[in-house]
């Protein structure tokens, strides 16, 4: 079945279906991607024989929401937190400490996994109304370029994609940038859409800010040490605040 323009709640009915194990093709704002059930070991297995994926390859989630990450992913670094809260929803792929949720065969039993929250309303409905992150590679046959439109997707996959959401061609035709922090240092695995030079850019911003709110926190409390020890009570210590401002 191929939808398109789809309806609110026509995506709610093939949500259904994906968390009944259907492979789904559908958009996102990089390529398209093709995906199944991510809590779904079966329906997993298949969508690696569909693709034609090597099975030691592991295979990324898309998440609608940051409940829906700490779902599947623990011990997450305040660095990790800062890129997920300045990218997402966007273009780029986070590696995480998986938690055991997530079967092992999307991971080739590794104890990390990417996750993905897109930047396009359909990907993100389809796994916030499906209520399960989805598992979904860019929907081509490996080896060949990444599907950018309905028409080259269904010649590749044909019946053995069970449904097909038609969004018209891709944003970017690019796929998302795959990023890992590793010792708290951020590494590119995968540079797409967006740059190392993007995400340092954004953290040291953040950094520059939180230094200067912890300055001006630690010259506060130094003036109020300061005020309590030279004055007695609440009228002395305002009262230094006043001039020193």
């Amino acid at each position: 079945m191929i939808y398109k323009n789809i309806t609110d709640s026509e995506l709610m009915d093939v949500s259904h279906e994906i968390r009944n194990g259907k492979i789904v093709v559908f958009p996102t704002e990089t390529v398209y991607a093709i995906g199944v059930n991510g809590l779904d070991e079966k329906a997993i297995k298949r969508l690696y024989e569909v693709k034609q994926r090597d099975i030691t390859k592991p295979i990324n989630l898309i998440v609608s929401s940051l409940e829906m990450i700490n779902m599947v992913a623990k011990d997450i670094t305040p660095l990790e937190y800062k890129i997920i809260k300045e990218f997402l929803p966007g273009p780029l792929t986070i590696i995480l400490k998986k938690k055991d949720i997530v079967p092992n065969v999307l991971t080739n039993g590794g104890d990390t996994v990417g996750i993905r929250m897109p930047d396009n309303d359909i990907a993100l409905n389809l796994s916030k109304y499906s209520n399960v992150p989805i598992a979904a590679p860019s929907a081509n046959i490996s080896n060949r370029p990444s599907g950018t439109n309905i028409e080259s997707i269904y010649n590749d996959f044909h019946d053995n994609v069970d449904i097909y959401i038609d969004d018209g061609e891709s944003k970017f035709g690019v796929a998302s940038t795959i990023v890992k922090v590793e010792n708290n240092n951020i590494k590119i695995l995968r540079e797409g859409v967006i740059t190392l030079e993007d995400i340092i850019n954004k953290i040291s911003m953040w950094y520059v800010y939180f230094l200067k709110w912890l300055i001006l926190w630690l010259l506060f409390v130094n003036i109020i040490s300061r005020c309590y020890y030279i004055d007695s009570g609440v009228e002395g210590i305002w009262k230094k605040i006043i001039l020193f401002l």
